[in-house]
């Protein structure tokens, strides 16, 4: 009986400790759900905010409601879209947690003839449309107070700039006020009378640059004569700083000690420049004194060649070549990790100069656009005498050129002696100056410096022409975008600025694509020999050829048949080289993916026994040591 009692005890207390796990389970499992951890083990932190957004989050004066518009009930939309939609409401609910009740996010499923789908249309969604007919719906809506913002179409494509385009809309609908922006230039982009005069077509009018900014911002022109920026805007464009009086240097110099952001377009040989004189040499702009305060030097005598980036031109003689000078960036050429160059894809240089950091420079230097591998510097004068002159004179840099780029820092004056004289010598600064003026920057200063001015001429990015009456622009690269982007960024916060663009979500097999470039490279090598031997063969029967008669032209002589049957064996190699190559990286590859179905299938599940096996075997050693 004591037996019998002390196993009914043994039975209730093991009964009992397995009710008191299970509850416990179901109190943690209760706690966890209420406890907000979050833990991002992504290499590039993708579901995480970066330090600049949610210090925008934590200083919203107003709530902000976010509306996702999302076709989830669709059975027809792309998989790329819907993964990419379960993404984004992802990292939305990231801007929930760290705004601490300030945002709210909605999601809606505007489904055909529906208020969602009506609403979607309200405020300027766009949808596209399936191979099915169907309309689907991924965009963001934003609504704050009064002021609302949007994100048309959340495009897969540009994943990398989610979070920046989101928080600039937030950071949008906190400040609605229009920015101002103060260009100074020595290019008549407001449009000068006086050139269409002259004969320059369409001199006379404003360029399409400065219309399109005026969309967004409020433009107001800083004449040449200026000695001061008054009132200060939130932007300085300056733009072809040809012989810039000191004063006006000056003034440059403290707006941008001031704390504030600015953008500078300098050239080596300006070839809009309507008043250049030939005979004096190409017309060249540089701000040296202020490019030294900021560590940066620019040689404005010289011009980049770069021949892998080269664009077609049409020569004096009318023939079609390649120039080296006139660089069209593509691809890598660009910064992907900016947000002001990431989602480019193709500008024009023509006859740009080079950045390059100082050597003693303790300021950040960050490129934005650069040449390529096959790029040299030369002289300026000698870009403008022909094709035939810029080869004989082309020798490649050992380094890639930056052809624009973003320096930031806290800067030193470039006037350590204090506000310059005027003109004629004399100072005529009063004494409030001299005390007023900023030594160094308090905070960081940002500024964005471009090797070339002729960018921004409407002919360098767009196509005009008349249509009933009515003027057609055709936008064909990114000049204008690059400079949209600049100045969206550097009218923003700091924090905005800081902002770069996220890692990918999809994750390139790396492995693989390593497989496939040497692969590659030992395609290109056969194709090479192929092209060589077959260039060999066609010379020797050119050579063969030209030893014959005229009465013996058409008729193929035994060394020809015998060269081209060669020549046919050598080809049928080397053919049946390349798909030897083929087939072996097509091996390497599926032996790539059986090694990991095998460790995914066995290897995993056997680790995962073995360590059961051990983990009874010490649990079984310890009760028999009991």
């Amino acid at each position: 009986m004591a037996k019998e009692g002390n196993e009914i005890r043994k039975t209730l207390l093991s009964s009992t400790g397995l009710l008191v796990v299970f509850f416990i389970l179901i109190l943690v499992n209760v706690i966890v759900s209420y406890a907000n951890i979050r833990w991002d083990a992504t290499e590039d932190h993708i579901y995480s905010l970066s330090g600049g957004t949610k210090h925008i989050l934590s200083g919203l004066s107003q709530p902000v409601d976010i509306q996702f518009y999302y076709n989830r009930s669709n059975r027809n939309i792309p998989d790329e879209i819907k993964l990419y939609a379960t993404r984004v409401r992802e990292f939305l609910s990231e801007y929930e947690h760290a705004a601490k009740g300030k945002v709210k996010v909605q999601v809606f499923d505007p489904k055909p003839d529906s208020d969602e789908e009506e609403w979607a249309q309200k405020y300027g969604l766009r949808a596209i449309q399936t191979p099915t007919g169907d309309k689907i719906y991924c965009g963001l809506v934003f609504l704050a107070a009064d002021q609302v913002g949007k994100i048309e179409f959340l495009d897969p494509g540009k994943e990398e700039l989610l979070e920046y385009d989101i928080t600039r809309a937030i950071h949008r609908l906190q400040n609605s006020k229009k920015k101002v922006i103060g260009v100074i230039s020595g290019l008549p982009v407001f449009g000068n009378p006086a050139y269409a005069r002259m004969g320059q077509p369409g001199a006379g009018a404003e360029w399409l640059f400065i219309t399109e900014l005026k969309k967004t911002y409020e433009v107001k022109e800083i004449p040449l004569s200026s000695a001061a920026i008054d009132p200060v805007p939130d932007l300085l464009l300056v733009i072809h700083p040809k012989n810039l009086s000191k004063k006006l240097q000056y003034a440059i110099d403290q707006y941008v000690l001031s704390g504030r952001n600015a953008i500078v377009f300098v050239d080596p040989f300006c070839v809009s420049d309507a008043n250049r004189q030939s005979f004096m040499g190409p017309p060249s702009s540089s701000l040296a004194s202020l490019f030294k305060a900021w560590g940066i030097s620019f040689d404005s005598t010289k011009v980049v060649a770069d021949y892998d980036q080269s664009t077609p031109v049409r020569t004096r003689d009318n023939r079609v070549e390649r120039s080296p000078v006139m660089i069209s960036a593509r691809n890598e050429a660009f910064n992907s990790g900016n947000v002001v160059t990431a989602g480019l894809e193709n500008m024009l240089f023509p006859l740009a100069g080079a950045l390059k950091k100082a050597k003693d420079s303790a300021f950040e230097f960050e490129p934005l656009v650069r040449s390529g591998e096959n790029a040299a510097l030369i002289a300026a004068f000698k870009a403008g005498m022909g094709l035939d002159v810029i080869k004989r004179e082309f020798i490649p840099e050992k380094e890639r050129l930056y052809l624009c780029g973003r320096i930031s820092g806290k800067f030193k004056t470039a006037f350590p002696q204090g506000p310059p004289a005027d003109e004629k010598g004399k100072d005529a600064t009063k004494k409030g100056d001299r005390k007023n003026q900023i030594k160094e920057a308090k905070k960081a200063c940002n500024v964005i410096v471009v090797g070339d001015a002729d960018l921004l001429a409407d002919r360098f990015y767009v196509q005009q022409g008349q249509f009933l009456g009515v003027t057609i622009s055709k936008v064909f690269n990114d000049n204008l975008n690059f400079l949209a982007n600049s100045c969206e960024t550097l009218t923003g916060s700091n924090d905005l600025i800081a902002l770069r663009t996220r890692g990918r979500f999809e994750r390139p097999f790396e492995v693989v694509l390593a497989l496939q470039r040497k692969a590659q490279e030992r395609w290109l090598s056969k194709e090479k020999e192929l092209t060589k031997e077959a260039e060999e063969t066609n010379r020797k029967l050119r050579e063969l050829g030209t030893q014959k008669d005229a009465s013996q032209k058409l008729i193929i002589s035994p060394e020809q048949e015998k060269e081209i049957a060669k020549f046919r064996e050598q080809k049928a190699r080397i053919n049946h080289e390349l798909k030897e190559v083929r087939k072996n990286l097509r091996a390497d590859i599926e032996a790539l993916g059986n090694t990991l179905k095998a460790i995914n299938i066995f290897l995993m599940p056997l680790c995962v026994a073995i360590a059961g096996l051990l983990f009874a075997f010490i649990r079984q050693r310890r009760i028999v040591k009991k």
